[in-house]
C-alpha cells in the first residue's frame, strides 16, 4: 500500500490544507517515535516533513513545488521514499485507519488531485487529443 492517497484534513475551512492539528500530531508524533523503521528525529522537523508530505500529495503538484517553508523538496522526496519503502506509511494507515479522530489525516484517495496528464491532459503542456 502506498501512502499516495494521504491528506484529508476534514471540514474546518480555518485549517490550512497542509496543517496537522495538535492532537492528532500528537497521536502521530508518538506512533511514529515508537516505529522500529521510522526516524522521527527532533518533533518539529518531523512535523514540518509529514506536512510537506500532505502537501504534495493533497496538491497533487511535483515535488519540485513543495513550498519552501515546507523543506528542500529532494530531501523530503527522499525521506518520504525511505519511509514508503520501509512500510512506515502503510503501518501508520493501519494503526490508525478505525480511529475517527484521526480520519482527517489518514488516506483518502477522493482528495487526491491527479496530475493533469492522468485526468487527459497533454503530457507536454499543449491541448489535449482525447480520441473519440
Amino acid at each position: 500500500m502506498t501512502f499516495e492517497g494521504i491528506c484529508h484534513f476534514g471540514d474546518n475551512s480555518r485549517m490550512s490544507t497542509n496543517k496537522i492539528a495538535d492532537h492528532q500530531w500528537q497521536k502521530l508524533y508518538a506512533f511514529l517515535q515508537g516505529h522500529p523503521r521510522a526516524y522521527a528525529g527532533r518533533e518539529e522537523k518531523c512535523r514540518r516533513f509529514v506536512e510537506a508530505v500532505h502537501w504534495i500529495l493533497r496538491t497533487g503538484a511535483q515535488w519540485r513545488e513543495l513550498p519552501a517553508d515546507l523543506g528542500k523538496w529532494n530531501t523530503v522526496f527522499k525521506r518520504y521514499a525511505g519511509w514508503e519503502e520501509n512500510g512506515v506509511w502503510a503501518d501508520m494507515f493501519e494503526q490508525f485507519a478505525q480511529d475517527p479522530d484521526m480520519a482527517a489525516v489518514m488516506p483518502d484517495s477522493t482528495v487526491v488531485r491527479a496530475h493533469m496528464c492522468a485526468a487527459g491532459g497533454s503530457k507536454k503542456g499543449g491541448a489535449s487529443t482525447n480520441r473519440a
